[in-house]
């Protein structure tokens, strides 16, 4: 987490960048002892976490937090407790009273973490939506062991099932919804994953799952290219 003291004491500046080094899940950014200074640099700079004291000259930690338009987390360090409830009402994470220990101080850095991993965008599985009898259904795509063309109609074979999906759609069809990186042809009835290719050998890939596919002339390129990926 990219995190920015500001602190009017010089001592307190020390203590935290000297605490902050111990952890490394914590990259210092910013050290600053004037308010002013330090709301410049965060208007200008992402910054995940802020250790800021309530109590400076021209303009508060609180006066600060409140006016920020885009808000890090924040933990407050402070001498006066009568500040906490102000604290929690800007949601900060914590509200460490000084003299901070670093046993004090790596609670708060915990909750920073673990409310930085609920704030990370959830990476969205990798999927398409096919239609089978009468139903729409989501296929993931590194669940796909290969796709066979079967005239008007194509099977999805399957890792996680010995059942194939079936779908009224051609191989040209399927492969314009597929990621053009991640999918190939091999034969005018067969599309494999890349991932899932083990080893090709005499026109013939064999995948992961054990099966044989034929590779024919009309795709012999996929051999060549499948070679160059694994060097």
């Amino acid at each position: 987490m990219k995190c920015v003291i500001i602190d009017d004491e010089p001592l307190a500046l020390s203590v935290l960048e000297k605490y902050i080094t111990a952890f490394p899940v914590l990259e210092l950014t910013g050290m600053f002892d004037d308010a002013i200074e330090g709301r410049r640099f965060l208007k200008a700079n992402v910054v995940d976490l802020l250790f800021i004291d309530i109590n400076m000259p021209d303009l508060s930690g609180l006066e600060l937090v409140a006016r920020l338009e885009s808000r890090p987390m924040v933990i407050f360090t402070t001498a006066h407790k009568k500040f906490a409830y102000e604290g929690f009402e800007l949601e900060a994470v914590d509200y460490l009273l000084k003299p901070i220990t670093i046993e004090r101080f790596e609670k708060a850095v915990q909750k920073a973490a673990e409310r930085f991993e609920l704030k990370k965008p959830k990476e969205k599985e990798e999927s398409i939506v096919v239609r089978s009898e009468y139903k729409a259904i989501k296929i993931a795509l590194n669940d796909i062991a290969y796709i066979e063309g079967m005239e008007d109609y194509i099977k999805i074979h399957l890792l996680s099932s010995r059942h194939p999906v079936m779908t009224l759609m051609s191989l040209k069809g399927i492969l314009e919804i597929l990621p053009e990186n991640g999918f190939s042809r091999i034969h005018r009835s067969y599309i494999v994953p890349s991932m899932q290719v083990k080893s090709i050998q005499n026109k013939k890939v064999k995948l992961l799952s054990g099966t044989e596919l034929p590779v024919s002339d009309s795709y012999v390129d996929f051999i060549e290219k499948w070679k160059n990926r694994q060097t």
